[in-house]
């Protein structure tokens, strides 16, 4: 179950589709910042043994999705580039505390939102795309981003109470709703 506070705007995906090779650039760069995420939290807290291998299996995991995703790129003949990014991420790490181990678990939180968020719109992509290889493509990654967002979820257990966890959750996910709003309207999966 995604723990989001607000779904999408039904008219993102017709958007988000009406300039498809920019969301498959984004989607790129989200797989490979997906990953980059994990490997920090690695580098950040060695002596969370709990965190290690499940961090480490999601990086490598990430990583394999970026490799996919730049097939698909390449398919289509078009170029992974640099993007100006939608202010999305930073606007939740914006609500990140700084005092540990509060910073852990609200970092911890955030990226299991964000992979829900990502969950959520690969599914929305999968259902409205015509190319059936990106459908294939999106609708195998649902499970994957599902289950990463447990992840996180469940490593957030091993640095806080449930009743703590759940309450943070709710926080950062109306910060998340919020951020989303306001973000710049950049064909972006978090835009």
């Amino acid at each position: 179950m995604l723990r989001l506070a607000a779904p999408t705007d039904p008219a993102w995906a017709a958007r988000a589709l009406a300039d498809l090779d920019e969301i498959l650039v984004d989607h790129a760069h989200c797989e490979k910042k997906a990953a980059s995420s994990a490997l920090r939290l690695l580098f950040r807290y060695p002596e969370r043994t709990a965190l290690l291998a499940p961090l480490s299996q999601l990086a490598r995991e990430e990583l394999m999705h970026f490799e996919e995703v730049l097939r698909h790129l390449d398919r289509r003949g078009i170029a992974f580039r640099h993007q100006v990014p939608s202010g999305y991420a930073d606007g939740l790490l914006q609500a990140v505390r700084r005092d540990e181990p509060s910073r852990l678990l609200d970092l911890l939180l955030v990226h299991g939102l964000i992979e829900a968020r990502s969950c959520e719109r690969l599914g929305l992509l999968a259902d409205a795309v015509e190319d059936p290889l990106l459908g294939a493509l999106w609708r195998g990654l649902l499970a994957s981003e599902a289950r990463h967002h447990q992840t996180y979820a469940t490593l957030a257990l091993a640095v806080a109470p449930a009743d703590v966890v759940r309450e943070r959750l709710q926080v950062l996910a109306a910060h998340e709703a919020a951020v989303l709003a306001r973000v710049a309207a950049l064909p972006r999966l978090h835009a």
